[in-house]
C-alpha cells in the first residue's frame, strides 16, 4: 500500500506465513465490528472471540459471514476450550468448533490446572481436524511471575512437538499477565530466553494488546513479528507501528535503514 516515495521496512502481505494480526473480539456490535474489519481486513489474519464470548454473542454467524468474505480465519478463545475440558467435555468442544466452521483451535492451560501430558495430547488430537494454536503462561499474574524462562521455553517446545502450529505468549487483553508483569512492562529477562532458546519466532504469537507492548515487540523483533490480543480498532495503527509510521518505532527503522546505507556504500 507504500504509494509514496518513502523509504518502509519490508512488511508481508496476506495471506502470510508471518507478521501475523491476530483480532481480538471483546463481544463488539455486530455492525461495529463488520465496520472494523472491513476497514483493516488487508491487516488482519486471524480473529479470536474472546474467552467464552462465543456463546453469548448474538448474530456470531453473521460476524464470521464477514470473515469469511475477507479470507479472515477465526476461533474461540482458550477460556472457552478450558472450560469444555474441566467439564471432560473436550471431543464436544472440538465439534461445536467444527459446527461453526472453524479452522484454527486454542487449546490454552491459562486458568485451569492442565497436566502437561495432558495438554500435549489434547493438541495432538485437536490438530487432526485444526490448525491449533497453543498457548503459554497464566492469566493470574503471580503464578505466571513464578514461571521462570526455562519453564517458558520447555512448555513452548512442548506445544510443538505436540502438533501445534503457532505458540501463543499469554498477556491477556490487559497485557498485565503472562509475559508481561503486573505494570505492563515486558518480563525481558524472559523474552530474551525465549528468543535465544532457538524456537523460531516466526511460529511465536507475542500478546500485545497496547501500543507499548506492540512497539517494543516490533522494535525487538521486526515488522513482521506475529503479534495478537489486538482491538480491532488498533490494526492501522499497528500498521504504521510495524512501518516506523508514528512515533514510537520511526527512529528505530531510520537508524537501521541508516546502518544500512552505510553499509551498502561502504562508509
Amino acid at each position: 500500500m507504500n504509494a509514496s516515495p518513502l523509504s518502509l521496512p519490508q512488511r508481508s502481505v496476506k495471506p502470510r506465513r508471518e507478521g501475523l494480526t491476530v483480532v481480538i473480539d471483546n463481544g463488539a456490535p455486530v455492525g461495529a465490528f463488520q465496520d472494523a474489519i472491513a476497514s483493516a481486513a488487508y491487516g488482519i489474519d486471524l480473529v479470536k472471540f474472546g474467552w467464552g464470548t462465543a456463546l453469548v454473542t448474538p448474530r456470531l454467524e453473521e460476524k464470521m459471514a464477514c470473515l469469511e468474505q475477507y479470507g479472515i480465519g477465526y476461533f474461540f478463545g482458550g477460556t472457552l476450550f478450558e472450560k469444555f475440558v474441566a467439564q471432560d467435555l473436550a471431543e464436544d468442544y472440538f465439534e461445536f468448533c467444527q459446527r461453526y466452521g472453524c479452522d484454527y483451535l486454542e487449546v490454552s492451560d491459562g486458568t485451569i490446572h492442565l497436566p502437561a501430558e495432558r495438554k500435549a495430547q489434547l493438541i495432538t488430537r485437536a490438530a487432526k481436524e485444526f490448525t491449533v494454536l497453543s498457548e503459554v503462561g497464566y492469566k493470574d499474574a503471580e503464578r505466571s511471575a513464578a514461571l521462570s524462562g526455562d519453564q517458558w521455553v520447555s512448555f513452548i517446545e512442548q506445544d510443538f512437538a505436540a502438533g501445534a502450529s503457532l505458540v501463543v505468549t499469554e498477556a491477556r487483553e490487559s497485557g498485565r499477565s503472562g509475559i508481561c508483569d503486573p505494570s505492563g512492562q515486558p518480563r525481558f529477562s524472559v523474552i530474551e530466553q525465549i528468543i535465544d532458546s532457538g524456537a523460531d519466532c516466526r511460529q511465536l504469537v507475542f500478546e500485545a494488546p497496547t501500543k507499548e507492548l506492540q512497539a517494543f515487540f516490533v522494535t525487538r523483533l521486526g515488522s513482521d513479528v506475529n503479534l495478537g490480543n489486538i482491538a480491532p480498532g488498533d490494526v492501522i495503527g499497528l500498521e504504521t507501528l510495524r512501518l516506523g509510521l508514528r512515533s514510537d518505532t520511526l527512529v528505530h527503522f531510520e537508524l537501521e535503514r541508516y546502518q544500512e546505507r552505510k553499509i551498502r556504500i561502504g562508509a
